[in-house]
């Protein structure tokens, strides 16, 4: 029997049917949007931020089972409308039920405070050279992205890589139990989302409820140099260690930079090369080794993989915009994160003619924040005595602080500060720009830094003007 049917969805969610459905035909999967094709699928009402699906019900015109958990939503006819007391815990209860079926897959689950997406995206683009399967896309990590990913995966799926996130307490041990994974990652521990965590020992603790519930193979691949993760490690099956500490099973033995890559060496046997920048990005592609490895490819089928890989967007990307070069890694922040896109400029910018920081506010880091701006301010300071920074753009509030440091020691016009960044004060900054100039911004994504590539581009490709002969 198909797991897609009405009689299972009802089932498996605990739900009362307030409309029956029309027909027994088989689903075509789960959708929470209308926007997208839901011919034959289940439309799950979800609650966002912003919106409620339950407000789209009546555009849900090809769906054929519509769930809510509200009486008085829309119903029709022609779909099925299922009544559940929680359309967002229903989804999770779907994809984890959809999960148990996969018994050919190899799950893998992806968390830690930096690197996720990239490791995850890594992972894909490795394992896809030699097995069919699937990552989950973006950054879907949370009760609504990661059951989606789940339920998108095909029974035939070899692999599916899944990102877990968590910007409070429980909600990686939740999220866990939905995907259930045989192979489960850590990539690092930092000061990531400490408002809800409160310390880093807490973070550590979040991240690693994840290994409780590794099922299967029970492989945990786990950042050696993080602390606090090892008192955790009972809760794991088999344990691999990576990273720089020289008890590592994979350790970091070597990097050097080339060009936007690099190359880097494990155990001083084994050489890799790179197509993302950093020594960070080395670390985390030694989780990939380890778990394609696993997953039976060869070093060479991972050489190849690796070398020809490149940026996920807004992760020390690269766009060139006229004859500026932007490194865009923008789509959040924190101090460890920050540190290390500093230390990858030192590379990325070496040639530039100019080289131009735009740092803005690392957000939901708790009481400690001005302190850790500040400590961003003083990393800031050791990189201008390793490479010069010709200008240093502060946007938002927080970021007064990471001047504090650098007014003592910077001429005033070396520095700017911008309290938001809106279409006029981007162009502010983009006509700071010169020529040549290698720009890197890191921020958290709430501040919008990306912006300012846009504003360049308007520079670039000015809108033609309607005034009277223009």
């Amino acid at each position: 029997m198909s797991f897609f049917t009405a009689d299972n969805v009802a089932t498996v969610t605990g739900g009362r049917w307030m409309t029956a459905p029309a027909s027994d035909e088989p689903l075509r999967g789960v959708g929470i949007d209308t926007r997208n094709n839901l011919d034959g699928r289940v439309f799950v009402a979800i609650r966002g931020a912003t919106h409620d699906g339950h407000d789209f019900v009546p555009a849900a015109t090809a769906a054929r089972v519509i769930v809510v958990d509200r009486e008085t939503a829309a119903t029709r006819s022609t779909a099925g409308v299922l009544l559940v007391t929680d359309t967002r815990v229903a989804l999770g209860q779907l994809a984890a039920a959809w999960r148990q079926t996969l018994t050919q897959t190899v799950v893998i689950a992806v968390t830690g405070s930096c690197g996720k997406t990239t490791v995850k995206s890594l992972l894909d683009t490795v394992l896809s050279a030699r097995l069919a399967g699937r990552a989950a896309p973006r950054s879907f990590n949370n009760d609504i992205g990661l059951p989606l990913a789940i339920l998108a995966a095909r029974p035939d799926d070899r692999y599916l890589v899944l990102e877990i996130g968590a910007n409070n307490p429980g909600e990686i041990a939740q999220l866990a139990r939905i995907a259930r994974p045989d192979i489960g990652v850590i990539t690092m521990i930092g000061r990531a989302h400490l408002q809800g965590f409160g310390s880093v020992e807490n973070v550590a603790a979040e991240k690693a409820a994840m290994l409780k519930y590794l099922q299967g193979r029970q492989l945990a691949v786990v950042n050696a140099d993080a602390p606090g993760l090892r008192r955790h490690l009972h809760h794991a099956g088999r344990v691999v260690l990576f990273g720089e500490s020289t008890d590592a099973d994979l350790r970091l033995t070597g990097w050097a930079a080339r060009g936007d890559g690099g190359r880097f060496s494990v155990n001083d046997r084994t050489h890799f090369d790179l197509g993302l920048p950093g020594r960070h990005n080395a670390v985390n592609a030694v989780a990939v080794v380890a778990v394609a490895r696993q997953m039976g490819l060869d070093d060479r089928d991972i050489a190849e993989a690796l070398a020809a890989c490149s940026p996920v967007a807004m992760r020390l990307s690269r766009h060139v915009v006229g004859s500026v070069t932007f490194y865009n890694d923008a789509y959040n922040a924190n101090p460890d994160s920050t540190a290390a896109s500093l230390e990858s400029f030192i590379h990325l910018a070496a040639d530039a003619p100019r080289r131009v920081l735009v740092l803005g506010d690392m957000l939901e880091l708790g009481p400690d924040a001005a302190e850790q701006h500040r400590e961003v301010g003083r990393r800031v300071i050791e990189l201008d005595r390793k490479i010069h920074i010709d200008q240093l753009v502060l946007v938002g509030k927080l970021s007064s602080h990471t001047a504090e440091p650098i007014l003592d020691r910077w001429p005033r016009e070396r520095l700017t500060m911008v309290d938001d960044l809106d279409r006029s004060t981007a162009a502010a900054v983009a006509a700071m720009l010169q020529p040549g100039d290698a720009v890197l911004l890191k921020g958290s994504r709430d501040i919008g830094l990306e912006t300012v590539i846009d504003a360049v581009a308007e520079r670039q490709n000015p809108e033609p003007s309607n005034a009277p002969g223009a």
